[in-house]
């Protein structure tokens, strides 16, 4: 542990949702947030508990738990991932839910946020149970999903196939093909060109644009990344393609590292085409296995780190001996509270998660524009209209950090806190 992190910091809260109040808590008083809004804002406007009954491939039944939080509806139908993984608990989703609120309102897209999850680990069911799974949570949680009423999406641990059993068993209820039930569809099944690796592509763009704010060159920077699933696998793939040299990968098996370079054309090919799933055994780098090669990563002295794994990864406990001039959030809500007090003071320059990783949301609002319309884009025109989005809502935060003399995170708080509150009160409060 480092000397220069006091009792306080080692005993900080790692819970999500009493991370989310407290952000929310922090941004209220610095936008001076009529009071009764802010009440409606710390409490879910929805919260669902379900029971998943799956039949087993040795014949017994097995009951999973999966939920569905509705953070608000304000701006318009609600949107969220649903991520299958053994640590899912309310909280978290309850959390996740709020962040997408601010999220959506940050890249200006009219949503309220979302988000679900199941208390499972994928990577233990076979096909036909996950199908089961897939299938059963989708009937529970159909009760209050719906293109006009909340669109869920994949996150960790789901993918394209789990969203198209969840539109199938959805359409199969209402008689007639639901398509914009969900987004990250396949594009056979009117998902949209761009939405599979849309959240790197988005965070490229956010740190590019960091780089220019602050006058540093892409070409031969480098990059160390947490997290080489959808999110990693991508975001690295467009640095590499812009100049960076990506030199530090870890997943759950371990991590990879060469001051070189990481091939990353041929890792990605090691964890899809050769059906390894982890980076683990991939020739050629040093690996390290264990807790140690997350604590090597954010150590590096790298120009970048990419956080693109789960919550609560930089704490109070680890974020001093972080060296990266820019910390670009691709998970949501990798920095604890303590950490971003650390991390300022260091002069970190922090993309935080409620803009960074909106990549995946917005593609997601144009693939439901899509289904809607019947009228599909093209892969271009999906990249073209993503970077617009994206470098304006960077322009906006940045302008709002820059007049109110706040951080990164704070601006992106004030701006989406901010129109979520004047939405609630144009609308008024019912009855």
């Amino acid at each position: 542990m480092n000397g220069n992190v006091d009792q306080a910091q080692c005993h900080e809260s790692l819970n999500p949702w009493h991370i989310a109040l407290k952000q929310l808590e922090n941004v209220a008083g610095a936008i001076d947030l009529d009071p009764n809004v802010y009440e409606r804002l710390r409490y879910p406007q929805r919260e669902l508990t379900v029971a998943v009954p799956v039949r087993m491939d040795d014949g017994r039944t097995r009951v999973f738990i999966g939920y569905r939080v509705q953070h608000s509806l304000i701006r318009g139908p609600s949107k969220g991932g649903i991520r299958f993984h053994p640590a899912v608990t309310l909280d978290e989703i309850k959390a996740l839910a709020m962040w997408m609120t601010w999220k959506c309102a940050v890249v200006n897209i009219p949503y309220g946020g979302a988000k679900g999850g199941v208390i499972c680990d994928p990577l233990k069911l076979s096909t036909r149970e996950l199908e089961g799974l897939s299938r059963r949570y989708a009937t529970e949680i159909s009760i209050i999903v719906g293109p006009t009423k909340d669109i869920p999406a994949p996150d960790l641990g789901t993918d394209n196939q789990i969203m198209a059993w969840m539109m199938d068993t959805i359409s199969m209820h209402r008689g007639f093909s639901v398509t914009g039930v969900v987004t990250g569809k396949p594009v056979l099944l009117a998902g949209s060109r761009g939405r599979a690796g849309a959240t790197g592509r988005g965070v490229m763009y956010t740190i590019r644009e960091t780089y220019k704010h602050l006058g540093m060159q892409m070409k031969g920077s480098t990059v160390a990344l947490q997290g080489f699933g959808k999110v990693g696998k991508s975001t690295a793939l467009r640095l590499h393609e812009t100049g960076f040299k990506v030199v530090g990968v870890t997943d759950v098996s371990g991590g990879l590292f060469d001051p070189n370079g990481i091939d990353i054309i041929a890792l990605i090919r090691h964890v899809e085409d050769d059906g390894m799933r982890f980076i683990e055994g991939f020739r050629g780098p040093e690996f390290v296995k264990g807790a140690e090669a997350n604590d090597r990563l954010f150590s590096m002295d790298v120009d970048v780190l990419v956080p693109a794994a789960l919550e609560n990864q930089i704490t109070g406990e680890n974020a001093d001996s972080i060296k990266a001039r820019v910390v670009a959030e691709g998970a949501n809500g990798p920095t604890t509270p303590d950490a971003d007090r650390i991390l300022e003071e260091k002069g970190v320059f922090i993309i935080p998660d409620i803009l960074a990783n909106a990549g995946g949301v917005v593609v997601s609002y144009f693939e439901w524009v899509q289904d809607l319309q019947s009228f599909f884009w093209n892969e271009d025109q999906v990249n073209t209209q993503l970077e617009n989005v994206m470098v304006n809502a960077f322009d906006e935060v940045l302008m709002i950090a820059q007049r109110e003399k706040a951080s990164m995170r704070m601006a992106a708080y004030m701006l989406g806190v901010g129109k979520v509150a004047a939405a609630m009160k144009l609308r008024g409060l019912y009855p």
